[in-house]
């Protein structure tokens, strides 16, 4: 595990270089907080070995952690807001969204999260190619791009959804009445209870592609025409822009690095 300052962009093409030259029995990904507020990432593993880097840290304005994975490794990797600690509490109310069974370290087997949240998913564990999204399925609490190395497609949700949420989607709110995420359909439905047989969820008998397009998906257009290259319903692979792929080898078997940086500069990507 290494963690630094976020100091500039040429520091991080450095430690890319730098752990690129070690040999290739364990990806690298490095978790950015390029926002002007504290951020406290977390991540969970799906399959493949648990990383030696705890599951849960804070991460103050413009600051990074790099940490090392399995080659066969797949999880999800997102950001909690407005969270305390201070009380020793292990329920995922610690945070106002994104919080986590486990509090500040996140539970290895029940820790994934709780919606809305930004999430970075991604699967190591193919023959050729790695696979990532970034998945608002849930709803959205942070801007997010996920970028690697190898001159691979990125996949990102990097504006502020929640400030402009439908009404019916909105929150949760700060003390100041501001929004800090913004919920899809699909969420909105299973917190009332509705999940089973939903065409915002693709459930029940909507639970295919033609059952279930994107015209029957509340909202849908705001999240996809807001982050084109996000996941934004069930079946968003059809869309072209939801799932990305990326060899494992692009250049003198070098392995691709990943980087996940929360409030990117939608203007660089």
């Amino acid at each position: 595990m290494q963690q630094f300052s976020f100091l500039s962009t040429l520091a991080f093409i450095s430690l890319a270089t730098m752990v690129s030259a070690e040999p290739s029995t364990a990806r690298f990904i490095t978790v950015l907080n390029d926002c002007p507020f504290t951020v406290w990432p977390a991540f969970f593993t799906a399959s493949g070995p648990q990383p030696e880097q705890v599951p849960g840290w804070e991460a103050k304005p413009r600051t990074g952690l790099t940490f090392a994975t399995a080659t066969n490794w797949s999880g999800r990797i997102w950001g909690r807001r407005v969270c305390d600690f201070s009380t020793g509490s292990t329920n995922p109310d610690t945070c106002l969204s994104g919080g986590c069974n486990g509090g500040l370290i996140c539970n290895t087997t029940t820790g994934t999260g709780v919606p809305p949240a930004t999430l970075a998913t991604i699967d190591f564990s193919g023959t050729s190619k790695d696979i990532y999204t970034v998945s608002v399925v849930d709803g959205y609490n942070l801007p997010m791009a996920f970028v690697n190395n190898g001159g691979c497609s990125f996949a990102s949700c990097p504006v502020d959804l929640a400030t402009s949420c439908p009404v019916d989607l909105a929150g949760p709110f700060d003390r100041d009445g501001q929004p800090v995420g913004c919920k899809s359909a699909c969420l909105r439905d299973a917190l009332a209870g509705n999940a089973g047989n939903s065409s915002n969820c693709c459930t029940g008998s909507f639970g295919s592609q033609e059952a279930c397009p994107t015209s029957s998906v509340e909202h849908y257009s705001y999240f996809k025409q807001s982050c084109p290259n996000s996941f934004a319903y069930a079946f968003d692979e059809s869309s072209g822009t939801a799932v990305f792929q990326c060899p494992k080898a692009v250049k003198f078997d070098e392995d691709v690095e990943y980087t996940v940086t929360f409030c990117p500069d939608p203007f660089n990507l």
